[in-house]
């Protein structure tokens, strides 16, 4: 689940569905705001404050601890249990179901058995000390200076990189993978854990994500 503080004085927390490939197929959420009896559901509210600039300078990501101690803080009591907060999202948004765009027509190198290529959105700006400490955990950086890295689980390697999109509209975490021919062969365990360490590293900087695509 993700965590935010809104205003200062309200938390939404957030959790994205994935289809089978990883992409997201829906958004769901609870907010609960000092004053407020009990939580309700979002609903389409997460889609819509992601399109405006108003609400994106109002909006925090934060980790459920600081939520537990934001939520006692305003007398909201002991955070409730991810299950109880699930309870409260109410419906879903349903995001549409597309095959991957398939801009990327390169093979697999020899040695692999799939290539895919992933763009994660994400809406805000960041600061220019979230960057700096995303080039360093990452270890690596674009040479238009933006984070970027590469690692290996196994037989599989994986390189990223964060970059502008639509003259800077949102930004992109671009990620390639290539998925060994192992024991676990093209492990969609492996995968979505990745994707979801980077969504949250780039998260932690303070840029909220959108939706996460397939290109390839």
């Amino acid at each position: 689940m993700d965590y935010y503080l809104l205003a200062g004085d309200a938390i939404l927390v957030e959790e994205f569905a994935y289809g089978e490939d990883h992409v997201t197929v829906g958004l769901a959420g609870a907010m609960w705001a000092a004053g407020d009896a009990g939580w309700r559901g979002t609903g389409s509210f997460g889609r819509f404050l992601r399109t405006d600039e108003d609400l994106l300078a109002m909006i925090t990501p934060i980790r459920r601890d600081r939520a537990a101690r934001v939520f006692r803080q305003l007398d909201g009591g002991a955070l409730p249990s991810e299950l109880e907060l699930r309870s409260r999202f109410g419906d879903w948004v349903r995001f549409t179901n597309a095959a991957p765009l398939r801009l990327v027509e390169d093979e697999a190198p020899r040695g692999f058995s799939e290539k895919r290529v992933y763009r994660v959105l994400f809406a805000k700006e960041p600061r220019a000390a979230g960057l700096a400490e995303l080039s360093a955990v990452w270890a690596g950086s674009t040479p238009g200076g933006l984070p970027a890295g590469e690692g290996r689980a196994g037989d599989h390697r994986f390189t990223w990189n964060l970059r502008r999109i639509g003259l800077g509209i949102a930004w992109g975490l671009d990620v390639t993978m290539l998925l060994g021919n192992g024991p676990d062969g093209a492990s969609p365990d492996v995968a979505g854990a990745v994707l979801r360490k980077l969504t949250a590293d780039v998260r932690d900087r303070g840029l909220i994500p959108v939706t996460t695509e397939r290109f390839a």
